[in-house]
């Protein structure tokens, strides 16, 4: 089964908790606290691997979470880090972020690899917070959450050479002749559902990617037959090789039949430059393969004569191939990969204050952030975090946006109502 689309879940690992912890040892009066930070959660990438040519593994998985950072210990010891998750998916992958529409990575090469999801900070222990002022903190930091979403995989195959034609034009027969691909092979159309890919060795030991595009009819750039699920998978390609079945009525025709579909189709397919293939030569009229020869000759096109069934012409076809592909220069595609802003928790500042009448939203990287890492079943905790929130200004911006004693206030999953006496008072706590 061939998979050129899925969806996946990801989520990076959450940080550990931080640890509150008090120094205890023989002939140490008055330890202090000694509660250590936790680990960093996993983050998640996206990985290119040439061994890969289809997403059919996510058919059976598509949730993935990247391991959690552990807990702070005793005596200062830090939290071990969430180990990295690494998701393989074959060379050409786009990756797009389902909830912004944004197309966030594009893997084209061996081993290129995205983050998609940064793991969580850790949270501080109790030591860290001690001060000349607060000697015993009774409060530590949880871990920060991981970051999860929802993104889609669409497939492009890279092959330097595609392979296309009608419907059992012969092309599966060809590439199971010129490489070590063993695609489906039987006498009538359709019988390649899935695009197969081969490898042909050059003298110096490299090898050159071809690709068997399944067979295209009619009305194919509009989705008729096979459609345009394929058509993708001939863009990224170099060079095309054009099979014509000499045994149809008219090939030249069906020729140009593709060629139309490839020019609807639009995009850089029209423009990729053909040789021509003059196939099952040994069951077709001899004349009446020199004559279509001499049509596509005296329209400048490079064009051989085989038999994909007997390997009649084929040794000379790939030589041909691999000199032309040497000649053609690797494409450059202007797909727009977007800045990816959403696969990393941004510490910035700025915040936004949003009104619905009496209940107020506070919106921003690090404010939400101090939330989410503040423990908030521990009143010197929650003090310390209204301080902080002081101290940016975020109660004067909420005075400012009108709000009233006894309004609501939401920041991140932190919820409390406004009272103006008690703002006032937090400049005490310490």
């Amino acid at each position: 089964m061939f998979i050129d689309k899925a969806k996946i879940n990801i989520t990076s690992g959450s940080g550990g908790n931080g640890m509150v912890a008090w120094r205890r040892e023989k002939y140490v009066d008055k330890g202090g606290p000694a509660g250590g930070d936790g680990g960093r959660g996993g983050d998640v990438y996206i990985v290119a691997d040439t061994n890969l040519s289809t997403l059919l593994d996510f058919k059976y998985q598509s949730k993935f979470a990247a391991e959690e950072g552990e807990k702070g210990g005793i005596k200062d010891q830090h939290g071990k880090n969430g180990q990295h998750l690494f998701i393989k998916v074959p060379c050409g992958t786009l990756i797009k972020d389902l909830k912004s529409g944004k197309i966030i990575g594009d893997i084209t090469h061996d081993g290129q690899q995205i983050i998609v999801a940064q793991g969580g900070r850790g949270g501080r222990g109790n030591a860290r917070f001690a001060t000349s002022i607060r000697r015993a903190p009774q409060f530590c930091e949880p871990g920060e959450p991981g970051i999860s979403r929802e993104l889609e995989l669409e497939l492009k195959l890279i092959a330097d050479i595609g392979f296309l034609g009608m419907p059992n034009a012969g092309k599966s027969t060809l590439i199971s002749v010129i490489s070590a691909a063993k695609p489906k092979i039987a006498d009538y159309p359709f019988t390649t559902l899935v695009p197969n890919l081969g490898i042909i060795k050059k003298p110096d030991g490299d090898g050159i990617v071809i690709a068997d595009i399944p067979g295209l009819i009619e009305g194919a750039s509009q989705g008729i037959g096979l459609g345009f699920e394929f058509l993708r998978h001939v863009e990224r390609t170099r060079l095309l090789v054009h099979l014509l079945d000499m045994t149809e009525e008219d090939p030249v025709n069906n020729y140009k039949i593709i060629n139309k579909e490839l020019e609807k189709y639009g995009g850089r397919l029209n423009e990729i430059p053909q040789i021509i293939a003059l196939n099952k030569i040994d069951a077709a009229d001899s004349e009446k393969v020199e004559e279509i020869a001499k049509i596509f000759n005296n329209d400048n096109k490079e064009v051989f004569k085989i038999s994909a069934a007997t390997g009649e012409g084929t040794k000379d076809l790939v030589y041909h191939l691999i000199q032309k592909i040497e000649e053609i220069p690797l494409p450059e595609f202007n797909i727009e990969v977007e800045k990816d802003e959403d696969a990393r928790d941004h510490d910035d500042s700025e915040y936004e204050v949003i009104s619905y009448g009496n209940y107020f939203v506070v919106k921003g990287g690090r404010v939400e952030r101090l939330v989410a890492i503040t423990d908030l079943k521990i009143s010197e905790a929650t003090y310390r975090l209204e301080n902080i929130l002081k101290g940016m200004g975020v109660f004067k911006a909420l005075e400012d946006a009108g709000i009233q004693d006894g309004d609501s206030v939401k920041i991140g999953e932190f919820e409390f109502d406004y009272y103006s006496d008690e703002i006032a008072e937090i400049d005490e706590v310490k």
